[in-house]
């Protein structure tokens, strides 16, 4: 069984919304399913995964500026702060603090929704310390 977790994060590296799909599922599917609970923010921070216009479009209508690589496929190329990019390790740690979570990093719940809640449990904690 195989999932992938989709993650709405502060600059502090906090998560504020999750979301899980299959494992062979796009990216985008993860992406649409969040973008409506975006919160006002600044900047947004994604891997190449994200890239569409679809998805960048709705992120200038609310006042953030994307700041996703474009993939290397894409014909016409997108700019984006390498600096600022840089920045993304810490939604990497945050993933990496869910995985201390021995349940979270070997999916003991074949349910979906036991995992979830088991990741949102984690996450809760991660917050509190």
């Amino acid at each position: 069984m195989n999932t992938k977790l989709h993650a709405i994060c502060d600059s502090q590296g906090r998560p504020l919304d999750l979301f899980v799909t299959a494992g062979q599922v796009s990216d985008y599917i993860g992406a649409r399913a969040l973008v409506s609970n975006l919160p006002k923010m600044e900047w947004l921070l994604g891997d190449r995964g994200y890239d569409a216009d679809w998805f960048r479009e709705p992120l200038v209508d609310k006042g953030a500026k994307p700041c996703i690589p474009g993939r290397k496929s894409r014909k016409k190329t997108v700019k984006y702060d390498k600096r600022r990019y840089k920045r993304r390790n810490r939604i990497e740690i945050m993933f990496g603090r869910l995985k201390d979570w021995r349940r979270v990093a070997t999916r003991y719940g074949r349910c979906q929704k036991v995992f979830l809640s088991a990741i949102a449990l984690a996450a809760r904690v991660i917050c509190w310390l």
